[in-house]
């Protein structure tokens, strides 16, 4: 995953039109950091963006309208749970308090959710519990 001031370069480069990517996409990748800080809190490493979470996005686009709409609502879920939860948890780290349990489970909650999301539109060759569309 890159540094914070290249998710920022390449967000206002993406602001003046010199690269096409997805609406999606960036919520997706504003998911991920919003992630890593509740993961750090819970002293856990750095999750690699690897291929198949940075690919999902154009996944999507490929899955069918259906998925896709349930993807956008599942993405508004999963940001809806993490928000208040990080500003909780920013909150308890202000106070001088251990963030660990509360943000470990704040992540684990947001781990269930995203493999809920990915197994939607999986990586080719992975395996769905159910095809119909």
């Amino acid at each position: 995953m890159e540094q914070p001031e290249q998710i920022r370069a390449m967000r206002e480069s993406f602001a003046r039109g010199e690269n096409s990517v997805s609406p999606l996409a960036l919520r997706w990748q504003a998911l991920h950091e919003t992630a890593q800080e509740i993961a750090a809190m819970a002293a856990l490493a750095r999750e690699p963006f690897t291929k198949e979470l940075a690919g999902f996005p154009a996944r999507v686009a490929d899955c069918g309208e259906n998925r896709a709409y349930f993807v956008e609502r599942g993405l508004n879920d999963i940001d809806a749970m993490l928000q208040p939860g990080l500003t909780a948890l920013r909150l308890i780290a202000s106070r001088g308090s251990d963030t660990t349990a509360p943000a470990l489970a704040l992540w684990r909650e947001f781990y269930f959710a995203r493999a809920g999301l990915l197994a939607m539109c999986p990586a080719s060759g992975a395996v769905t519990l159910a095809a119909a569309d």
